[in-house]
């Protein structure tokens, strides 16, 4: 009896140890992640907030700056915010679901499923594969996909979208800048085709499947497709975009984006949860994510922030400065952006965002891209 009440004493002291141990990882955990943010602000950006799940499924957060210049209130660690170019993940693995299913083959060619929509100026769909557009070796010229470059722009477009078919119809216009697989740029307009693939495939909206086949299944309650909404669920912070030097910081929170490259509203919370089920093949079968997770060599405008970055099937694959490397996509919309990663095994993740864009400075922008990147890599690197 002794003896199982000095192993129960035992088990009790070593559980408090290991808790203690946790919450004081956690706090460090917390502090990087501050220091990150505030390393982010002191550059400019209004507000950012971060969010870290540790291999024991632990939480730290952290957020820096404020949520609108004008009340000067607080950035929630639960604010929704739209997540740019990440959504590219979601639609890549619905395409990797239906390759899964024998409904779609990397090597269909775009004309399989859109016959006559990529075509003219040396575009010719019946060369370009889904494996193209998924990977962004496809050669699409995507110089023409509207993004606000002034302040006016973004006034006259916010509400009024391009439609899929007519930013394809524009990228046509241009002349290919590679022959497909001959080389690496990337491209939204591929992405909005896999969304127009989606659809021929299913019958159903790009967003529509990727709710049905990721969004329902996780839980994850505050991602979706906004629709024709311009606005965001609250809490969300106001996200603000300089288009020239001499003009102030323009709230450009409210604006519809409508297409498959995009279009997705999220939380740090969530996007974490989608990144970790994607890694750690709840999402996925074997087969579908090894195809993933098979990358090619990107260019310099990639290089330049992430060295040593690779590109799968909607994902990079980027080196780690304590060693491994590390998958992600991150994202940018007007006045967003937001950096993600998670470790090969899926049990470390972290997922920044902040409300702020000034297209002005480039010295600037290439120190907000540094700071970003070391707060991912302080973040993963980490075992406390």
């Amino acid at each position: 009896m002794a003896a199982v009440a000095t192993a129960f004493t035992l088990s009790a002291v070593t559980a408090s140890a290991i808790n203690a141990r946790s919450a004081d990882g956690q706090r460090q955990d917390e502090q990087r992640l501050q220091d990150g943010l505030d390393a982010l602000t002191a550059l400019g950006i209004t507000g950012a907030q971060a969010r870290l799940i540790d291999e024991d499924g632990g939480h730290a957060v952290a957020t820096s700056g404020v949520a609108d210049l004008d009340t000067g209130g607080p950035v929630s660690p639960e604010g929704h915010f739209r997540m740019g170019s990440t959504t590219k993940t979601f639609t890549a693995t619905v395409v990797l679901q239906l390759v899964g299913e024998g409904r779609l083959s990397l090597d269909d060619t775009v004309d399989r499923w859109l016959p006559g929509v990529v075509q003219g100026n040396g575009n010719d769909g019946s060369r370009i594969t889904l494996r193209h557009l998924l990977q962004h070796t496809s050669g699409i010229d995507d110089s023409s996909y509207p993004y606000p470059r002034a302040a006016q722009e973004y006034y006259d477009t916010r509400f009024n979208p391009t439609p899929p078919e007519q930013i394809v119809a524009d990228a046509m216009t241009h002349q290919p800048l590679f022959e497909p697989g001959e080389g690496w740029s990337y491209a939204n307009t591929g992405y909005v085709i896999l969304g127009m693939v989606i659809e021929a495939a299913t019958g159903d909206p790009w967003y529509e499947e990727v709710e049905a086949r990721v969004i329902e299944p996780l839980g994850l309650t505050g991602t979706g497709w906004p629709g024709r909404s311009p606005d965001l669920p609250d809490p969300h912070a106001t996200a603000y975009m300089r288009f020239a030097a001499d003009e102030p910081l323009i709230d450009v929170t409210r604006l519809i984006n409508v297409d498959a490259s995009g279009g997705l509203i999220t939380t740090t919370d969530d996007l974490n949860r989608f990144f970790r089920a994607l890694l750690g093949g709840d999402l996925l079968p074997p087969q579908q994510l090894r195809q993933m997770k098979d990358t090619v060599d990107t260019d310099e405008s990639v290089q330049s922030i992430w060295p040593g970055a690779t590109y799968g099937l909607g994902i990079m694959n980027i080196p780690l400065e304590c060693g491994g490397s590390y998958w992600g996509n991150s994202g940018s919309d007007p006045g967003w952006g937001n950096d993600n990663g998670v470790t090969e095994n899926g049990r470390r993740s972290v997922v920044a965002s902040w409300s702020t864009e000034d297209v002005t400075d480039p010295d600037q922008a290439r120190q907000q891209a540094e700071a970003f990147v070391a707060l991912t890599n302080d973040a993963l690197c980490s075992t406390t």
